[in-house]
C-alpha cells in the first residue's frame, strides 16, 4: 500500500459542504456557521474567487488610480495592495477561526451525499452548495484563442503598459477597463457587435458613458462585428472586422461576458439540469432538483454580480438549515437589487426601465432630472447625466403620495451610492412622496434624488413628471 493511501481514501464529514470559495460560497458557508452547522469549503485555487483576484477588486482599483492620475506601474502597485489587504481578511486562517475549514482541490460529486476532492478524498454531508463561479468566455472567432488574447484573468498580471489596445465588448467591464487604459496612457478601441453600449442598461445611460469614454481618448465603435484574428508578430495583433477594416494593436481584452462553470462536477450525473452555456438550472429557492444540492452565484447563470451571489448564498444556506424555510422556502428576488457600472460618471440601475415599466404599469410617471438642475454637480463640473425615476399608481390610491417607485436609473460620479436611496423605496415599498419629504442636506449629490421625487407634486427645477408613454413616444422619435 501506497504511504499516502489512508489519507487519500480518508473520509471527512460536515453538515454542509461549499464547492466554490468565491462570494456565494463564503457568504454560505458564514451563514452556515451563525446556525451552528459544521462546514467545509472545498476550493480549487486561493479563497475569494474571481471577484477578490480577478474582478471586482482589481479592477475598481485599477479604475481609481487612473482616475487619480497615477502611472502605469504605481497602479498595478495599488491593485496588487488592494487585492493583498483584502484577500487576508478571507483566506483559510481567517475562515478557520470562524470555525470554516477550507478544503483545497477540485470537488466532484461522487453521490449526491459525497465529493472526492482531486479524485481523493472523500467529503460527506447532508447538504451542499455548489459555487463554483464562471470564466470568461471566449467567443468562437476564427484566430482570436490562438491569438493568446488578455481576459479578466490575465490582465491584472501585466507587468508593463501596453502601448495600444483593443477591447471586444461594450458591457460594464468593457467600458470600465477601456476608461482605465486609456487613463493610463494606452491608445484603446473599443469594440461592440450590438449597436450601442450597455445593453442592458438604458440607451440614454449608455450615450452619457459614450461620450465619457470618448473624453478620456477612446476610440468607441459600435455594430463592430469581428470577422477573425490574428497575430503577425509577437507584440501585434490584428482584428479583421466584417466591414473590410483591420485594427492592429499590440494587446487584445476579450470582454463579452462570463460562461458559467457548472460542468465537470458531477451534478449531471445526479439529474441536475447543466444548459448549453454551463449554467445550473435552479428553481427560485436556488434548489436544484437533486435533494439536498443547492446552487448559487455565477454558476447558475442569473445575474452575475458579487453582491447577487452574496444574496444568493445566505439564501441557500438558509433554506438548507433553517426548519422554516422547510414549510416556506425564501426564494431568489431581484425587485430591488441593484447594479452598477463603475465607469465615470458611474451608471447605476434597480427595478423596472422604461420599456418594462410602461408594460407592467401603464399608468406610470416619469421623473427626469438632468444633472445640470442640480447644484451639486455644477459645483463639480460634472453636469453630463441624470436622475430618472418612475413611479406606478398605487391600486385604490393611484398617484396619491407620488405613487410607488418600481425603476431608477441614475448617471453621476457617484451613481453606486446614490441609487441605494432608491432601492430601499423599492424594497419597502414606500410612497415616492417620502423621498420628496426627507431632508437632504445641501449641496449633496443625494440632493438629485430629492429634487426628481418632488417632479411627482409639481414642478421642481423647472420640470415635472410625465407620462411614461410620452417619455417613450419621445425617446422613439430622437431614435429615428
Amino acid at each position: 500500500m501506497r504511504g499516502d493511501e489512508p489519507e487519500r481514501l480518508a473520509v471527512r464529514r460536515f453538515d454542509m459542504v461549499v464547492i466554490g470559495g468565491g462570494a456565494g460560497g463564503l457568504v454560505a458557508a458564514k451563514e452556515a456557521r451563525r446556525r451552528k452547522a459544521s462546514v467545509a469549503i472545498v476550493q480549487d485555487g486561493p479563497i475569494g474567487g474571481d471577484c477578490t483576484f480577478t474582478g471586482c477588486i482589481p479592477s475598481k482599483s485599477l479604475l481609481a488610480a487612473a482616475a487619480a492620475g497615477q502611472g502605469f506601474d504605481q497602479a498595478m502597485a495599488s491593485v496588487r495592495a488592494a487585492v493583498t489587504a483584502i484577500a487576508a481578511t478571507e483566506d483559510a486562517a481567517a475562515l478557520r477561526h470562524e470555525g470554516i475549514e477550507v478544503i483545497p482541490g477540485r470537488g466532484r460529486f461522487t453521490s449526491r451525499r459525497e465529493v472526492t476532492v482531486d479524485g481523493g478524498l472523500r467529503v460527506r454531508a447532508r447538504r451542499f452548495i455548489v459555487a463554483t463561479g464562471a470564466r470568461p468566455y471566449i467567443p468562437a472567432i476564427p484566430g482570436l484563442a490562438d491569438a493568446g488574447p488578455l481576459t479578466s484573468e490575465t490582465l491584472f498580471s501585466l507587468d508593463h503598459r501596453p502601448r495600444s489596445l483593443v477591447v471586444l465588448g461594450g458591457g460594464p467591464v468593457g467600458c470600465e477597463m477601456a476608461q482605465a487604459f486609456a487613463r493610463l496612457g494606452c491608445t484603446v478601441t473599443l469594440l461592440e457587435a450590438r449597436t450601442r453600449l450597455l445593453s442592458r442598461d438604458e440607451p440614454e445611460a449608455a450615450a452619457v458613458v459614450g461620450r465619457a469614454l470618448e473624453a478620456d481618448g477612446v476610440r468607441v465603435q459600435v455594430s463592430a462585428r469581428v470577422h477573425r484574428v490574428e497575430r503577425p508578430g509577437a507584440d501585434r495583433i490584428a482584428v479583421h472586422l466584417d466591414d473590410g477594416t483591420v485594427l492592429e494593436s499590440t494587446h487584445l481584452l476579450v470582454a463579452v461576458g462570463r460562461a458559467p462553470a457548472g460542468r465537470g462536477i458531477g451534478l449531471e450525473e445526479l439529474g441536475a439540469t447543466v444548459d448549453d452555456d454551463g449554467a445550473v438550472v435552479v428553481a427560485d429557492d436556488l434548489s436544484t432538483g437533486v435533494a439536498g444540492i443547492w446552487a448559487v452565484g455565477d454558476v447558475t447563470g442569473r445575474w452575475q454580480f458579487t453582491h447577487v451571489a452574496g444574496r444568493m448564498g445566505w439564501l441557500a444556506a438558509t433554506n438548507a438549515l433553517s426548519r422554516l424555510a422547510r414549510v416556506r422556502p425564501f426564494r431568489f428576488d431581484t425587485t430591488a437589487t441593484p447594479w452598477v457600472t463603475f465607469t465615470g460618471p458611474e451608471v447605476a440601475h434597480v427595478g423596472m426601465g422604461l420599456a418594462a415599466a410602461a408594460a407592467a404599469h401603464p399608468g406610470a410617471r416619469v421623473a427626469h432630472l438632468p444633472l445640470s438642475h442640480v447644484d451639486r454637480a455644477v459645483t463639480s463640473g460634472a453636469t453630463d447625466g441624470f436622475v430618472r425615476l418612475i413611479a406606478a399608481p398605487r391600486r385604490g390610491s393611484g398617484h396619491l403620495g407620488g405613487g410607488r417607485l418600481v425603476g431608477a436609473t441614475i448617471v453621476a460620479p457617484t451613481a453606486g451610492e446614490l441609487i441605494h436611496e432608491a432601492a430601499l423605496a423599492i424594497q419597502t415599498r414606500m410612497f415616492a412622496g417620502r423621498l420628496a419629504q426627507t431632508p437632504h442636506a445641501y449641496p449633496s449629490w443625494s440632493m438629485a434624488v430629492q429634487q426628481a421625487a418632488l417632479q411627482f407634486f409639481g414642478t421642481s427645477a423647472g420640470l415635472r413628471a410625465r407620462p411614461i408613454e410620452a417619455v417613450l413616444a419621445e425617446r422613439r422619435s430622437s431614435a429615428t
